[in-house]
């Protein structure tokens, strides 16, 4: 598969101006420098279909060098980022009405920062491009198919998935391991892309931000380790909201709109029902699961949801031949969705 079988991917991919940033300064061992370079050339591919890959520039192993480089070239450095971020969240403290889509991309990239900063990217040039264009796909089908979506692999074994502001969204190679096959991993991206579609990440800060809660905040989880590049006060509600997890209002949400999204763009209606029962059978020492599990709802609570939601109006999607990730990576020349790939009905 390839940029020119998919023009809206192509416009999609030229206003993705963090997808090589995020390769620039991360923390790759010896071993994956020449991985980390066809990853920065792959990026920028994507960023620029019609010019050749150029080699990501090399920045400074440092924090403060993955935070100047994710929040791009364009925006000021020093005081004035800080004070950009400062504004930035002024507005989270007031009303969401005031953030318009440039605002809500420029502070889904400082979030982006938080993430990036704890775990660099997964050093596989053909992983990377397959779950980036796969999530590119889905996000077609959604309410919001201009943003700059952005998909990337975090390395870290966990079973995890993040999504920021904007359109950034990360899972981990843990989670890459652990799903049975491609259905399964474009429910968890559907899933992803409907916290985005509906400013879930926005909402919960607005209202940490507006409860008073900034102080607490940041004195028991703000370490400003990102050389004051950006705002400590919207670092800090970032991170709180990480750790703490969304509404389950919102989780629910995301799964029933995430079942939707993932079927219209052609997977299996069950796949995330498939990952919920993994997810539900996981010992509670599991230190895998461990995050995912303490910021989400508990895993039956979504599947007696998503069963009264569902019913059985999707089962005509479902029973397809399932496509394992491995394989999908094997047929280099095939699209993600050329099949819709499915699983017979999960049972519970």
């Amino acid at each position: 598969m390839t940029l020119h079988h998919f023009p809206q991917l192509a416009a999609a991919a030229r206003h993705t101006a963090l997808a090589l940033a995020l390769l620039a300064g991360l923390p790759f061992n010896a071993q994956a420098q020449d991985a980390g370079k066809a990853l920065g050339g792959l990026f920028q591919s994507l960023i620029r279909p019609n010019q050749p890959a150029q080699p990501a520039p090399s920045q400074p192993n440092t924090a403060s060098g993955l935070a100047g480089a994710l929040l791009g070239a364009s925006l000021s450095p020093g005081g004035q980022q800080a004070a950009q971020g400062g504004d930035l969240f002024k507005l989270l403290s007031q009303s969401l009405d005031q953030i318009d889509e440039p605002r809500e991309i420029q502070i889904g990239q400082q979030l982006a920062a938080v993430l990036l900063g704890s775990k660099p990217l997964y050093p596989d040039v053909a992983l990377q491009r397959y779950v980036n264009q796969l999530g590119r796909w889905i996000s077609l089908q959604s309410s919001r198919p201009d943003l700059p979506w952005t998909f990337a692999i975090l390395d870290d074994p966990g079973f995890n998935a993040f999504a920021a502001p904007g359109g950034y969204v990360f899972v981990t190679k843990g989670l890459i391991d652990r799903v049975a096959d491609e259905g399964e991993l474009a429910g968890i991206l559907a899933h992803e892309i409907t916290h985005v579609t509906a400013k879930h990440h926005l909402i919960a800060m607005n209202k940490t931000a507006r409860a008073g809660l900034l102080t607490q905040v940041i004195s028991s989880q703000l370490k400003n380790d990102l050389g004051g590049m950006v705002s400590s006060q919207l670092l800090a509600l970032g991170k709180n909201m990480y750790s703490k997890g969304l509404d389950q209002q919102d989780e629910f949400d995301a799964d029933r709109t995430g079942v939707a999204l993932a079927t219209r763009a052609g997977f299996d209606p069950y796949g995330l029902v498939a990952v919920l029962q993994q997810l539900r059978t996981a010992a509670p020492d599991d230190a895998s699961f461990a995050l995912s599990l303490s910021t989400h709802p508990p895993a039956q609570t979504r599947l007696n949801q998503l069963e009264q939601a569902m019913g059985t109006r999707l089962d005509a999607y479902a029973g397809q031949p399932a496509v394992t990730v491995a394989q999908r990576l094997s047929s280099a020349n095939r699209r993600p969705t050329a099949q819709a790939p499915g699983r017979a009905p999960a049972k519970k």
